[in-house]
This record gives C-alpha cells, structure tokens and sequence, in this order.
C-alpha cells in the first residue's frame, strides 16, 4: 500500500502540460505495465529508461 503524506523531501515538483496525443500514448504504455502506473510513474520510467540509454550510447 502506498504512503500518503507529504512527498521526499529530496524531490521536486515539476509542472508541465503535454497534448492529449502525447498523453494517450502514455496511457496506451501504462496499460501495457503488469502493474498499471500512474501516468506520474510512468512519465518517470519514461525519463529512467531514456536516460539510461543516452548514457550508454
């Protein structure tokens, strides 16, 4: 079960608009996920994976 409360304190909050194609997309991966992310989650996982790439190239 998730905490509920205030977030890390060693997080930021970053506020953004995205169109509602690029958001179906990402709900079109969420809905691919064992586990069904929040789109918060998934846009997390997004940046991780490209990241990671990028520093492996």
């Amino acid at each position: 079960m998730k905490k509920i409360g205030r977030p890390k304190t060693d997080t930021s909050a970053v506020t953004l608009r995205l169109s509602n194609d690029l958001l179906e997309q990402i709900d079109s991966e969420r809905r691919c996920q064992g586990d069904i992310p929040t789109r918060q989650e998934m846009i997390r996982r997004i940046l991780a994976d490209w990241l990671e790439q990028k520093s492996q190239s």
